[in-house]
């Protein structure tokens, strides 16, 4: 581990504006958890919390994970991400739990379990994912 919680946060609010509503709650080895705070501007038709919402919990969850095992490579990118919808996101903030597969020395290899805080219990999403390390 290379950055706690704290600072992970501020790299990733500092080069990505629109990630302003992220908070990181936990890294630790082979884990970082996010969370958005609940806003109606998340919802889609029928009530639910939308996909691009869920798309962007788990990619900066997965950025999260990256950055707090290897430091400040801001350059970092997604290479892959697959997205499973399991079940209906109820209005709620919306929890990232991205663990550690592989991390190689070219790519990083990740998945994401989401859910909200409406029914914690209930993974709405899944996600398996990739970063690639910039070369150097």
């Amino acid at each position: 581990m290379k950055l706690d919680a704290a600072r992970t946060q501020a790299l990733i609010r500092g080069g990505l504006p629109a990630a302003a509503g992220v908070i990181v709650e936990r890294v630790e080895p082979g884990l970082a958890c996010v969370r958005i705070a609940y806003s109606e501007r998340m919802l889609r038709p029928g009530g639910v919390i939308s996909g691009p919402t869920l798309f962007a919990a788990a990619d900066t969850a997965m950025y999260a994970l990256v950055l707090s095992h290897l430091g400040p490579e801001l350059m970092a990118v997604t290479a892959n991400f697959n997205m499973n919808f399991l079940n209906k996101a109820a209005p709620g903030d919306v929890h990232a739990e991205a663990r550690l597969l592989k991390l190689g020395r070219r790519l990083v290899v990740m998945d994401v379990r989401l859910f909200t805080s409406a029914d914690p219990g209930r993974v709405v999403a899944h996600v398996t994912g990739s970063y690639a390390r910039p070369a150097g």
